[in-house]
């Protein structure tokens, strides 16, 4: 890819801003940006060159890109080296990073908030506000949780379908706008 246009920097760097506002590294954010709009595999070397980055940082962003799940190592006919290429299904893409934060972020904080209910119902010197508020946390993450497991093997064309479906799902159900009550 070497030489990007206008339209691939601007995408790129502004995938790189993104990813330091999700606390990814801003590098890792950019070799997917790149490989996610590469028409083809890219060697290490190709990324390093076109992105301007030391290749020690692209070998350990590929790295973490893998670990993720969101980009592969792929062989290429007739070139000895190693190439990468990004998911290019945007719904199994972004299926595969909510899978690796609920990891990494919602279930070690449920499993705290398990924890300190517990600890709270036999700590005398916790508050029942306290208690409480913890109880509704975990109710809101258990409740989400459970919510994503069910959509979670849902093909992609069923999500779309889903999300198209907006307020009529909550006019289907009664429910009123908390904005303005209305039904």
């Amino acid at each position: 890819m070497k030489t990007l246009s206008p339209v691939q920097q601007k995408f790129i760097l502004h995938w790189g801003e993104m990813g330091t506002r999700w606390g990814i590294n801003r590098t890792v954010a950019q070799i997917h940006a790149l490989l996610y709009i590469a028409p083809k595999p890219l060697p290490a070397e190709d990324i390093s060159e076109t992105l301007q980055v030391a290749r020690s940082n692209v070998s350990t962003s590929l790295k973490e890109l893998q670990a993720w799940g969101i980009i592969r190592r792929v062989h290429v006919m007739g070139d000895s080296r190693d190439h990468y290429e990004c998911m290019k299904d945007v719904w199994e893409m972004f299926r595969v990073v909510l899978d690796e934060r609920k990891k990494r972020e919602i279930d070690p904080t449920l499993t705290v908030l398990r924890e300190c209910i517990i600890e709270a119902e036999q700590d005398k010197e916790t508050d029942e506000h306290t208690e409480q508020k913890l109880r509704e946390l975990a109710g809101f993450f258990e409740t989400t949780n459970a919510w994503y497991a069910q959509i979670r093997n849902w093909p992609a064309s069923a999500v779309v379908k889903f999300i198209k479906l907006g307020d009529k799902v909550r006019k289907l159900l009664g429910i009123a706008d908390a904005g303005n009550g209305k039904r």
